[in-house]
């Protein structure tokens, strides 16, 4: 019996073989494994906590991150509507060239361009290794862009449930760190109105149980709308009272939800290797706030604690915007090219859906090409309360509902802030719930001199073509500029700068200040 060898050069080649084969047959493995994500959105929700100095609310938990962590005081959405503002989240774009200009669901049927895919966060964060889940609120499309490995069910209104749901994917034993993106319904307007109320128009219930229910696992808490203080952007009305006194119960409702998040990662020792983030997609929903893009509009709640940073209670004034996150988050889990602004590992979108045999022949793209972020990471200056970020934010809003055609764009630093309202001809469209809302009606009702916050229902139903506003100063815009002689070499000045950025960031709303 004769035993013959292969030559050496022949089984190199063959171990080589099978190491690759092991290799793709193996899930990757993350360039940093302990380093999990918890990405909490809420709906609708103002710096309403009891950390951003509000007396009102009760936020213990999320408070307790702030002083564990970073609290931003100067966070804003890039759009005030739901959709648009999620796309820009788990992009790192604005809307107006991810392509998502308004709501996905029902007929209005927005989406992002297909080859965004190329920056999309949850694929990206798979193909660093990680293993991706979402629970709650989605609100994006297309689904194969904005892909996660798993869906965890829940009713979005009950948080601590939520909570629970996710405690199997989070406790895994798994090599892959993981990325849950939590997203809550609350404190979104919903669930009828409050039939217990004496007023003529009955407040909305903001997703809150009627006749004092709770949620499974919820300490309810009730506010008396004595006890409530209105907002300067807001009337001091009963009816808006009645209504925030609802808000706040919704936002008690959501810190329960965060608590027992963080109760299930310090059990399975996991709250020292996540990084929990805390924001809100935009803020309240009330008429001046939601869909517009005044300070209570875009200003978000934005809290950061990273497990690995050796300062902790830090408040920053830097000032950050929506379009940070994705970058961010792909930095903290070592995917993104710092110099490049862009992932490690991009995704080829052309071999993507030619692969997956969809969307061969439709626009993909609107012309843009998606190679780099237009935020940059934050990850950097979570410890150092006295860094800059942006010198400058942009908001870019086009739609929320369908009906609501009002393109708007900003430019803000943190002296001026000027206001284009593209579609200045038109009446400012309402969101139907807030058209709807008491504290709207109750106002509408006494006629366009009525005062509604810092203005008259005229003048928040009436705009003209540019607002410029002292910010500084005049925090609650309260004071348009634009026709103050003193200040008109300035405002050329910040219209120049607008529209340099519209050009800087692609926005096809540029060409308006040629015609029309």
């Amino acid at each position: 019996m004769s035993i013959s060898y292969a030559p050496a050069a022949r089984l190199s080649t063959l171990a080589a073989a099978i190491v690759v084969a092991l290799l793709v047959a193996a899930p990757l493995r993350a360039e940093r494994p302990d380093r999990n994500i918890v990405f909490f959105i809420t709906d609708d929700e103002s710096p309403t906590l009891g950390c951003y100095g509000d007396k009102v609310a009760k936020t213990p938990a999320i408070d307790a991150i702030a002083a564990d962590g970073t609290r931003f005081t100067n966070a804003f959405a890039t759009t005030a509507s739901c959709s648009a503002s999620r796309s820009v989240v788990l992009t790192g774009l604005h809307n107006h060239m991810n392509g998502q200009y308004g709501h996905t669901h029902h007929y209005h049927k927005f989406q992002s361009y297909h080859d965004v895919v190329q920056l999309a966060l949850p694929r990206l964060l798979e193909g660093a290794g990680y293993r991706t889940a979402r629970c709650g609120k989605y609100h994006v499309a297309p689904e194969a862009v904005f892909h996660f490995e798993n869906v965890i069910p829940g009713n979005t209104r009950s948080p601590v449930e939520m909570s629970e749901n996710c405690r199997e994917f989070m406790t895994k034993e798994d090599d892959r760190p993981f990325f849950l993106y939590f997203a809550l319904s609350d404190p979104h307007r919903g669930g009828g109105e409050d039939k217990t109320s004496k007023s003529e128009l009955k407040p909305d219930l903001f997703g809150n149980k009627r006749n004092k229910g709770s949620y499974p696992g919820i300490h309810e808490v009730f506010y008396d709308p004595d006890d409530v203080v209105a907002p300067e952007f807001l009337p001091d009305t009963r009816e808006t009272r009645e209504e925030l006194a609802q808000y706040y119960q919704s936002v008690a409702r959501i810190d329960q939800g965060l608590a027992h998040l963080v109760r299930i990662l310090k059990e399975a020792d996991l709250y020292d290797k996540t990084l929990i983030v805390f924001t809100a997609d935009h803020g309240m929903a009330f008429a001046g706030g939601k869909t517009t893009v005044y300070e209570p509009g875009l200003r978000v709640p934005f809290i950061v604690r990273d497990p690995y940073n050796d300062h902790r209670g830090v408040v920053s004034d830097a000032m950050i915007s929506h379009v940070d996150i994705t970058p961010s988050l792909l930095d903290f889990a070592g995917a993104l090219d710092r110099e490049k602004n862009a992932p490690k590992n991009p995704i080829n979108a052309n071999k993507f859906w030619k692969e997956r045999g969809e969307a061969v022949a439709e626009n993909r793209n609107g012309g843009n090409k998606f190679n780099t972020y237009h935020g940059k990471s934050w990850i950097p200056i979570l410890d150092k309360p006295d860094a800059e970020h942006h010198q400058s934010i942009i908001a870019s809003h086009t739609f929320h509902e369908i009906q609501m055609y009002y393109p708007m764009r900003v430019y803000r630093d943190k002296q001026y802030k000027l206001i284009w309202n593209i579609a200045h001809k038109l009446d400012y469209p309402f969101a139907s719930d807030l058209w709807a809302a008491s504290s709207w009606q109750a106002q509408w009702k006494k006629g366009l001199e009525a005062p509604y916050g810092q203005k008259t229902v005229g003048e928040y139903i009436q705009r003209p073509e540019f607002e410029f506003y002292d910010i500084e100063r005049d925090p609650h815009e309260s004071k348009n500029l634009v026709d103050d002689p003193a200040y008109a070499s300035t405002l050329e000045e910040y219209k120049a700068k607008l529209k340099a950025d519209q050009k800087r960031l692609d926005d096809p709303w540029i060409i308006k200040w040629k015609y029309e």
